[in-house]
């Protein structure tokens, strides 16, 4: 394999074009920016929770992997909560479903380097040296071939941070204690940023996606796994991994955008959920 792993789904899922991708990112980003203003107080407790939670660097996101039409927006509200705090992620661990090819356990690519049309990210061989001595985890190039769920999120990356590496991997069949066993392994400090990639309910009608994506969102918020099946988010396990972490570290979690594509691009016939999230 090169040590330069280009791009599968750009000109598909994003722009290939590297100004007009820019442009299109920073729109989201503008448009989802929290407002954490000390001006404006808050007029209660609950908003000043609200408020002073926007305003710490989350250790953690959930966000979808669609198009970027159809769940750009969405996931803007993750990546709008980092980018105050460029000068502090130096290192993101990436994790996603593989949707192309079935394997056991989590897989790295041998790349060294991950490719967008805004530029080359170098992966943390640290982090991967260390993961890769688990039993659960494998190099898997052919995981990689054509999938999107890790690749869209390397853009808004490279919009909101400076200086930074990833460790990308991919979920096949896994159980959440496994997959919670491989984030502790990488979890660092506040150096470290987690990233769970996933859409929620797929091909329902509108009105049963919303209903379903939000008991999704509340067990999500609650630290609850278990209340989590396959078929309200195609990144379970990765999610149920990172919600046992994140009960361990006594973690808050917090939804910040709710939609389906049936609100951006779609029909409301047969949408799909997406949903973005922030652990601090």
């Amino acid at each position: 394999m090169s040590q330069l792993r280009s791009p599968s789904v750009a000109g598909l899922f994003y722009p290939d074009d590297a100004t007009q991708l820019a442009h299109q990112i920073r729109g989201y980003l503008d448009a989802a920016a929290p407002d954490i203003s000390p001006t404006q107080q808050p007029t209660s407790q609950s908003a000043q929770q609200s408020r002073s939670f926007a305003a710490r660097c989350p250790k953690a996101l959930i966000v979808p992997h669609a198009g970027y039409i159809y769940s750009g927006a969405v996931a803007a509200h993750a990546y709008s909560r980092i980018a105050g705090h460029a000068r502090q992620i130096t290192r993101v661990i990436l994790l996603g479903p593989a949707h192309r090819f079935a394997f056991k356990g989590l897989a790295y690519c041998s790349a060294q380097r991950y490719l967008t049309p805004l530029g080359e990210i170098p992966v943390d061989r640290t982090a991967l040296d260390i993961i890769a001595k688990l039993d659960q985890v494998q190099e898997l190039d052919t995981a990689f071939n054509g999938e999107h769920c890790l690749e869209v999120q390397l853009p808004f990356l490279q919009m909101v941070l400076s200086n930074f590496s990833i460790l990308p991997l991919l979920v096949g069949n896994l159980c959440e204690t496994d997959i919670a066993e491989a984030l502790d392994q990488v979890w660092g400090g506040r150096e470290t940023l987690i990233v769970i990639s996933s859409d929620l309910s797929h091909y329902l009608d509108y009105q049963s996606a919303q209903r379903i994506d939000r008991q999704t969102s509340e067990a999500i918020c609650q630290l609850c796994p278990e209340a989590i099946n396959s078929h309200q988010a195609c990144g379970r396990q990765a999610i149920a991994g990172l919600l046992l972490e994140a009960r361990r570290h006594e973690l808050r979690a917090e939804l910040l955008d709710l939609r389906n594509s049936g609100d951006t691009a779609g029909m409301h016939e047969r949408v799909v959920g997406y949903g973005a999230y922030a652990f601090a």
